[in-house]
């Protein structure tokens, strides 16, 4: 293909379709995803990057972003498009003096906490460690450190992006602010981010507590959670899920396969402190298995990561929840224990704290009043499961729908959610399309959850 010739001219490296290692290349993290881009970037620096959008723009491709690849629509690849990796792009240089690091636009959540740890110091992050910061933290970033440090768009300080025009710019506070205000939330709307400048936090061992217990105590547990989180030192973070229980040493291997009720919990506050931290856990009730003890933070990010290895099917399904009421809790008891397999799960993660003590407009993270984000996915190997699994996913969905708020994270959407950006942005929806306007006015970077301008 001539064009794509002429994309070799002006890049490092080019991957297409009649490349040895265009299967590899083309390959994102949820395994339903099967695209074929006309050309894959791996983009080695800023320059590669400015000449793809540059490229994909006068040609007049359609163009995909890909940072760790973990969106579950897939957005990181495109059919007949072009698709921009950011995953050579993986460095992380931290000062420990200042207490910052700056981030590749390619690092993983991985590349992040090995980086940082080093130095006893960590940036608010997600879940699991696999998860790439940039789509992560364009989309707000909900994890573990939420209620301590806020979300990770509020440890951010500045972002080098290059936009639909081809330029690179700084946006921070100072720097083309409009834009810095949209990127903290708005995910990939807005261009490429090659680069994130962070603030880190004192955050080296913190005490884990994983509790299991039988599915009879779920509502017990709900309900400890709905009174307990609000007012909770903020040192705490936690969230209750139901877990087919998988082969852990800590639980009776009779119980091996068993649908339980399960609360992850950490402690940051002092290591000595965290046992006793955890007794609200085992009052709670009788448990069938329990793991308590110190762990370097970014073993706690890790975690999850075998269930949801890459090339894994998955999807997924997310909503803000302000009050979670009797008829809410309800909805989970009876959906929940139908969870198909040790990958499938709720997990209803507490984002109140520090993050709410942001402004619903100071960021395009709008939904600060929410006490809970909930999150609803399911992950397995075999496409002939596809149907049982989505539909556990939005059967649970659609029954909590009456009893969460309108919008939705925007990082747990999937592509049939296009319909809920307005709800998932609220009140600050038509500044984005101002900014969106200003920025990337044909809509270029469309493959998202999608702003129009």
């Amino acid at each position: 293909m001539t064009s794509i010739n002429e994309l070799r001219k002006q890049v490092t490296r080019v991957v297409a379709p009649d490349d040895p290692d265009y299967e590899t290349a083309r390959a994102v993290w949820n395994g339903m995803i099967d695209r074929r881009p006309a050309a894959v970037v791996p983009a080695a620096n800023v320059d590669d990057v400015i000449a793809a959008v540059n490229f994909a723009r006068d040609a007049g491709l359609a163009l995909a972003v890909r940072g760790g690849g973990h969106s579950s629509p897939g957005y990181g690849t495109i059919d007949d498009g072009l698709v921009i990796d950011l995953s050579p792009m993986r460095s992380v240089e931290v000062d420990a003096t200042a207490r910052t690091a700056r981030v590749g636009g390619g690092a993983t959540l991985a590349d992040l906490n090995d980086a940082t740890h080093a130095h006893g110091l960590a940036v608010p992050g997600g879940i699991v460690s696999t998860t790439g910061v940039g789509g992560l933290t364009l989309g707000g970033g909900i994890g573990y450190l939420t209620r301590g440090f806020g979300l990770s768009i509020d440890s951010l300080r500045s972002v080098d992006v290059v936009t639909a025009d081809g330029q690179l710019r700084r946006a921070s506070e100072s720097e083309n602010a409009d834009l810095f205000w949209a990127l903290r939330g708005g995910s990939g709307n807005f261009g490429v981010v090659t680069s994130f400048e962070f603030d880190l936090h004192p955050v080296d061992q913190v005490v884990v507590g994983l509790f299991f217990y039988e599915l009879e105590h779920a509502g017990d547990l709900l309900r400890f959670f709905r009174t307990w989180i609000p007012e909770a030192d903020e040192r705490y973070g936690a969230f209750p899920a139901f877990q087919v229980a998988p082969p852990l040493p800590f639980l009776p291997e009779d119980r091996h396969g068993d649908t339980l009720c399960a609360a992850v919990v950490h402690w940051s506050g002092p290591v000595e402190e965290g046992d006793a931290a955890m007794q609200p856990f085992r009052d709670l009730a009788p448990r069938v298995g329990e793991m308590v003890g110190p762990m370097p933070y970014p073993w706690l990010n890790s975690a999850f990561d075998d269930l949801f290895p890459h090339g894994v099917r998955s999807y997924w399904k997310g909503n803000y929840v302000t009050e979670l009421t009797d008829e809410a809790i309800e909805v989970h008891l009876a959906h929940g224990p139908k969870a198909p397999n040790a990958s499938s799960t709720m997990h209803l993660y507490s984002i109140n704290g520090a993050a709410s003590r942001v402004g619903a407009t100071d960021t395009a993270f709008s939904y600060r009043h929410a006490t809970f984000s909930t999150v609803i996915v399911s992950a397995w190997p075999d496409a002939s499961d596809d149907a049982a699994h989505i539909a556990w996913v939005r059967d649970y969905a659609d029954a909590l729908t009456p009893h969460s708020e309108a919008g939705g994270y925007v990082n747990f959407m999937s592509d049939d959610d296009q319909g809920r950006v307005t709800d998932t942005y609220g009140s600050n929806y038509a500044r984005l399309r101002k900014v969106k306007q200003a920025y990337d006015p044909e809509n270029l970077f469309s493959h998202n959850q999608n702003i129009t301008p």
